[in-house]
């Protein structure tokens, strides 16, 4: 039997993206990579549509959720490269990337987006085990005797 391979690679969307805003967004462990330009309203991650790569529809709506709070859903195109953490910290990093790229590009939107604190990078992460416990904070069950 001979081994056949097939050419059934994807072919990576070729974008351009001159004429963009650039903006780094973080989160957990994740690390996003946003370019912002003027356009139709597509989202791509990592090659990607973006209801391609993430399942979850809370992760959709949170992604969109910087340009519903500008009133703008569908005037700009995002290219996000995305790595590190899982796909909640992945959002995460994506949201923040976006909206400082959208800060970048007209400082009105500052405002709103910075009382809806998208902005402002989310700082929690995973605590670290402690020595003579279960977890961080767990505790091995006591017996009193």
């Amino acid at each position: 039997m001979e081994n056949i391979q097939t050419n059934t690679k994807k072919q990576k969307i070729k974008l351009d993206f001159k004429e963009s805003k650039y903006a780094t967004g973080r989160r957990k462990k994740s690390i996003a990579k946003v370019w912002l330009k003027k356009g139709s309203g597509q989202i791509y991650v990592n090659g990607k549509l973006f209801s391609d790569y993430f399942s979850n529809e809370n992760h959709k709506m949170q992604i969109v959720r910087p340009f519903e709070v500008i009133n703008q859903a569908t005037q700009y195109d995002v290219r996000c490269s995305v790595k590190g953490g899982g796909h909640t910290g992945q959002a995460g990093a994506m949201v923040h990337g976006i909206s400082k790229a959208l800060v970048m590009f007209d400082e009105s939107f500052k405002s709103t987006l910075k009382t809806e604190k998208l902005t402002t990078r989310d700082s929690r992460a995973v605590e670290r085990k402690k020595p003579g416990r279960k977890k961080a904070r767990r505790s091995f069950q006591f017996s009193k005797r």
